[in-house]
């Protein structure tokens, strides 16, 4: 099973891009899987949103409440991870992050508790990264540092010259993050997704 954590502040687009994400690995799975993808969603509250819109579109999802699973709830996290390799055995899991969480905790926990390696995509808006930078800058630093890609969403609400600072910026928190332009309104090409999937 490849786990891929999909992380990114409040509003950035993760979803949406999830969606994308989740149908090109659906095209593209494995004859000899009957699930090619799993996303298992970690909610705040006590009613999955984001689920009812992701099983609308024929996906198979799996929530974990109970709140932030970086932290409080490491321990479900890994349960939830064993139970879905065991029970249903998907080419891929998607764990989609809440706002507010760091990845690269999720990737440590699962790494040290299943030996499951994972990688790591955040999603970045542009239109908000200069006003979130300044409140936000531990958080947004600390969900970037480690991760394998970094998306910066939205970029039909940027121009080049804010989009390269960002970039910049990106690349002060993580060096070796690979950055790649969106916007989720639009298409995504299958070479950016391979890019993030590892493939």
């Amino acid at each position: 099973m490849k786990v891929l954590i999909l992380g990114g502040f409040l509003g950035s687009g993760k979803t949406t891009a999830l969606m994308k994400l989740a149908r090109y690995l659906v095209d593209r799975g494995a004859a000899d899987k009957a699930t090619s993808v799993m996303i298992l969603e970690n909610e705040v509250g006590a009613v999955g949103i984001d689920d009812k819109y992701l099983r609308s579109g024929g996906l198979n999802v799996s929530n974990l409440f109970s709140g932030c699973a970086c932290c409080s709830v490491s321990g479900e996290l890994t349960v939830a991870a064993r139970r879905i390799e065991r029970e249903i055995d998907p080419e891929w899991l998607i764990v989609e992050t809440t706002g507010v969480a760091y990845p690269r905790n999720m990737q440590e926990n699962l790494r040290h508790a299943l030996g499951i390696e994972a990688r790591i995509c955040v999603l970045t808006d542009a239109s908000r990264w200069r006003r979130l930078l300044t409140p936000m800058n531990g958080l947004l630093r600390g969900q970037i540092e480690g991760s394998d890609a970094v998306i910066i969403n939205k970029c039909d609400l940027a121009d080049e010259d804010a989009l390269a600072s960002i970039e910049q910026d990106i690349l002060g928190f993580e060096p070796n993050a690979r950055i790649h332009r969106i916007s989720a309104l639009g298409e995504v090409s299958d070479a950016v997704w391979a890019q993030i999937t590892g493939e």
